[in-house]
């Protein structure tokens, strides 16, 4: 494994619909919007290994004070292997500074994030209208 991590935007939309379908992500089911959202999002990582995309992360941001991250996916046959860290510690170089880093994790995200320096914002609630299955 010789796993490449890329912030280039030139990934075939296939490509993409494979790794959403892997993870069963609803989002899957609207190509042209999934890609559409994650070619105009402020950050983009990508993982490979040789031709075969195994991991993917996006970031919403005002590119000043607040990011938002709603993707982040690798393989199922590719993880617990780091390549959810190295997405994250690649997004860390362009917003480790900011003011606010947030995101949504349910399920066993919950524990990836935390290592990743994550933690629940206070006593807060997330709160959504969402159009998706996979929750």
């Amino acid at each position: 494994m010789n796993i490449t991590i890329s912030e280039t935007r030139d990934i075939p939309v296939e490509r993409i619909l494979d790794l959403y379908k892997a993870n069963k992500w609803s989002s899957a089911d609207k190509p042209e919007e999934l890609y559409k959202a994650l070619m105009n999002s402020h950050g983009l990582v990508s993982a490979w290994d040789g031709d075969t995309l195994v991991g993917i992360g996006n970031a919403i941001s005002d590119g000043y004070l607040v990011v938002y991250y709603p993707h982040l996916l690798v393989l199922p046959t590719y993880q617990g292997k780091g390549i959810g860290h190295m997405i994250m510690n690649k997004m860390q170089e362009k917003y480790s500074g900011f003011h606010m880093q947030m995101l949504t994790a349910d399920g066993k995200a919950i524990d990836f994030y935390k290592k990743v320096g994550f933690s629940r914002a206070g006593q807060t609630e997330p709160m959504w209208i969402y159009k998706g299955n996979e929750h």
